[in-house]
C-alpha cells in the first residue's frame, strides 16, 4: 500500500473510530496525532530517498527511529495499538497489510488514590462557600458524583437528566465503544445533584438535558472538569494533584478495601476484562500489609525489643 492510497484511508479510519467505535476523545485525539506523525515521517522519507516506499517499510523505519530516540514504551505501545486498529480497518475494506506489529511489554503503574479521610475532608469539611468558584454547588456535585460512581471524566460530561433514576439512585452511563451500564450513587450524591439542579443549573429553551453545564447551558469539557478538581487539590494537607482518574482509582480502592467483589467492581467501572480491574488488588494488598505491620503482635514485640 502506497502513500497516497493510505492517506485517503487515514481520514476514513478516523471518522470510523469516532463515529462507529465511539472511542473517547482522548483516544481519538491520540490516534489522530499518531497517524499525523507517521504520515509526516513517511512523506519526508519518500522525499529524501526519491521513492514511494510501502506502508510496511515506512512503519519499520518509523519505529526504528523511535527506538533510537528512546521513546517511552507506553507511547510506542499506544502507537502500535493505533496502527493495529488501522490495519484491521483496512482489512475490512479488502486491503491486507500483514504488518505483524507486537506491543512492547509495559510495566503497569499502581494507581494513585486519595485516602478515605482525604475524600471526606474535601466533600464534608470544605464548604461550598470556601471554593473559589462561581458555581460551587455544581463543582461539589461533580466531585460527589465522580466519587460515588467511579465513572470516567468523559462519561460524566455525557450524563443527561433522563439517564438518572432518583428513586433507584442509578445512572445509565454511555461508556467506551457505546457500551451502556448502570452505576449506583448514594443519598449524599443525590442530595447534592438535586441542590445543584435547583440552585445553579442553567435552564435554556434549546432542550439541552445534559446534567452538568456551564453558565451558557453548554456541556462541560474534560478540561473544565480537570480544572475543577485541581481547585479541590488546594484544600488537601498533603500535596497531591487531583484528577478525575484519581477519584476513579479512589472509588475502586475504597470499595475493594470494604470487601466488594472484584467482578462487581469490574461491572461498575465498565472494564471490558477483569485484568483491567485486577490492578486495584495490588493497592489493597499493600494497604493490608501496612495494616498487618502496624497491628500484628509480633511487630509490637519487635518494636519493644528495639526500644
Amino acid at each position: 500500500m502506497q502513500y497516497q492510497q493510505a492517506l485517503e484511508k487515514k481520514e476514513e479510519f478516523l471518522v470510523y473510530v469516532q463515529v462507529e467505535r465511539n472511542l473517547t476523545d482522548n483516544t481519538y485525539k491520540s490516534y489522530g496525532s499518531d497517524l499525523r506523525q507517521f504520515f509526516n515521517f513517511w512523506k519526508k522519507h519518500n522525499q529524501t530517498n526519491g521513492l514511494d516506499v510501502s506502508i510496511k517499510t515506512a512503519l519499520e523505519h518509523f519505529f526504528v527511529q523511535h527506538f533510537y530516540k528512546k521513546t517511552q514504551k507506553a507511547s510506542i505501545a499506544r502507537k502500535i495499538s493505533c496502527f493495529t486498529s488501522f490495519e484491521r480497518f483496512l482489512k475490512s475494506n479488502g486491503i491486507n497489510l500483514n504488518l505483524q506489529l507486537t506491543r512492547p511489554k509495559v510495566e503497569k503503574k499502581l494507581p494513585t488514590y486519595l485516602t478515605v479521610q482525604e475524600v471526606f475532608h474535601l466533600l464534608d469539611t470544605v464548604k461550598d462557600s470556601d471554593l473559589p468558584s462561581h458555581r460551587p454547588i455544581r463543582d461539589k456535585a461533580i466531585f460527589e458524583v465522580l466519587y460515588a460512581t467511579g465513572i470516567r471524566c468523559a462519561e460524566l460530561t455525557q450524563i443527561r437528566l433522563e439517564h438518572i433514576n432518583f428513586e433507584e439512585k442509578t445512572i445509565l452511563i454511555m461508556g467506551k465503544g457505546r457500551k451502556q451500564r448502570y452505576v449506583l450513587f448514594g443519598e449524599k450524591a443525590k442530595a447534592k445533584i438535586i441542590e445543584y439542579m435547583r440552585a445553579e443549573r442553567f435552564v435554556n429553551d434549546r432542550g439541552n438535558s445534559i446534567l452538568f453545564v456551564n453558565p451558557q447551558g453548554e456541556s462541560l469539557t474534560n478540561r473544565t472538569i480537570q480544572k475543577i478538581l485541581t481547585m479541590f487539590s488546594r484544600f488537601l494537607t498533603v500535596k497531591k494533584q487531583l484528577t478525575p482518574h484519581k477519584v476513579r482509582h479512589s472509588f475502586a480502592t475504597h470499595l475493594l478495601n470494604a470487601g466488594l467483589d472484584l467482578r462487581a467492581l469490574q461491572e461498575l467501572l465498565g472494564h471490558a476484562s477483569l485484568s483491567s480491574t485486577e490492578k486495584y488488588t495490588h493497592v489493597t494488598t499493600q494497604d493490608l500489609q501496612d495494616m498487618y505491620n502496624s497491628i500484628h503482635p509480633i511487630n509490637a514485640m519487635l518494636a519493644t525489643l528495639d526500644a
